[in-house]
């Protein structure tokens, strides 16, 4: 590509492992990052856990020191916000003004929160959590709460409230589905972790939905069921999922299904646009049908895939897809991706708080669930990656090694 732009629009950690995988492939054209945040680039899983508690601060959470694009020559337009695609001229235009050429464009564009549409919304105290700031602002607000009220039994949710309950806040958790990541694991692991927080003061209500946050002189003091309760809140965080940010790529008449569409390249139909991260959907030998992965893992990946091909080295991105979250003492683990319907196997005893569940689908392994079983996660992701063939009986025999398995 000699000395041509490789522009990349998103600052998170895809944008970023894009121009710096560039760099140690040995590619020296000019490269530019845009990111609609102020700042550095910074990690996003910590602002969940880590960070909440203190344990990790702003610093600690950047991605790189500003003296690692300086020496990379690595251009870093914050705080920036890309307007429009003008793919016939291979141009990007800013909210500034500015109008950047590229001879390659990379969409890293990520994820936003998704909102409720309820009375009471925009009081104070009530939040979202996808970036430093949002992370800032919860932090400090646990400082000071006595109860509060997290609405989603997510992943955002479960560690939000395992931070809270660390603190000795009276925290709630509502969620319309019958038990925690419904549609991320397993009944198994769900009702397990529903127990484990339960015994560390979590209070559950599955089976509602949210009919109004309420308020006082403009700051939130609770919440209201659509069944006739009402809780009280000092703070109110809502981790009900995210939906992708594909409204440059719609505008600029790229094809759009659940996110960016690509092919197994990571390729938009225009081969000068690439896709990658939260916002890309791709096809993938491990689902029935393409998907899109919110993982730091699948960022870092796809990043790397995309920066290998612009550097020369083409091939198909076929990595696994492996996720964590940080619950109080519990480390859970995923890799693969299972469908409601796939069948379930225990490996351990769930009681001792250390297990696997292995998911079947057409007696075809298709993802594993680990508890503080760090070994099993780590051979399962070999194991989906080889196609190795593994009955149920193998995977709920504690006496056969995995890791040999998966040699």
């Amino acid at each position: 590509m000699g000395r041509a732009r490789v522009l990349i629009v998103g600052s998170g950690q895809g944008g970023f492992q894009v121009a710096a995988s560039l760099r140690d492939e040995g590619f020296d054209g000019p490269i530019a990052i845009i990111g609609e945040e102020p700042g550095l680039p910074y990690q996003r899983p910590p602002l969940s856990k880590a960070y909440l508690t203190g344990k990790a601060h702003e610093e600690q959470v950047r991605l790189r020191p500003a003296s690692f694009y300086e020496s990379r020559n690595i251009e870093l337009l914050v705080p920036e916000r890309a307007l429009s695609i003008a793919r016939d001229q291979q141009l990007v235009k800013l909210e500034s003004g500015h109008r950047l050429e590229y001879k390659h464009l990379v969409l890293a564009t990520g994820a936003r929160p998704r909102r409720i549409r309820v009375v009471g919304v925009e009081l104070d105290g009530v939040f979202t959590l996808r970036c430093l700031a949002e992370a800032e602002a919860i932090r400090t607000g646990l400082e000071s709460a006595t109860n509060i009220v997290i609405i989603g039994a997510g992943f955002i949710g479960l560690e939000i409230a395992a931070v809270a309950r660390a603190m000795g806040l009276t925290t709630h958790i509502i969620d319309f589905a019958e038990r925690p990541l419904k549609r991320s694991v397993s009944a198994k692991t769900g009702n397990f972790l529903t127990e484990a927080h339960t015994e560390q003061g979590v209070q559950f209500h599955f089976m509602t939905a949210i009919s109004e946050i309420t308020g006082a002189d403009g700051r939130v003091t609770g919440v209201a069921t659509t069944d006739g309760r009402h809780f009280p809140a000092d703070l109110v965080v809502i981790g009900i999922g995210v939906e992708p940010n594909v409204e440059l790529a719609r505008d600029a008449g790229l094809k759009i299904d659940n996110g960016i569409v690509v092919d197994r390249q990571l390729l938009t139909a225009d081969p000068s646009i690439s896709a990658i991260g939260d916002s890309a959907n791709y096809p993938t030998d491990f689902f029935p049908h393409p998907v899109r992965i919110e993982s730091v893992q699948n960022a870092v990946d796809q990043a790397r895939c995309v920066a290998a091909r612009l550097a020369g080295k083409p091939a198909p991105y076929r990595k696994v897809p492996w996720f964590w979250s940080d619950q109080g003492q519990y480390k859970l683990q995923i890799a693969g991706v299972a469908q409601e319907g796939d069948d379930a196997v225990v490996r351990g005893d769930m009681a001792s708080g250390k297990f696997s569940v292995f998911r079947f689908r057409d007696g075809r392994l298709s993802c594993v669930e680990s508890v503080n079983q760090a070994a099993d996660h780590l051979a399962a992701r070999k194991l989906i990656e080889k196609s190795t063939q593994l009955s149920s009986e193998q995977a709920g025999d504690s006496t056969i090694s995995l890791s040999q398995l998966a040699a």
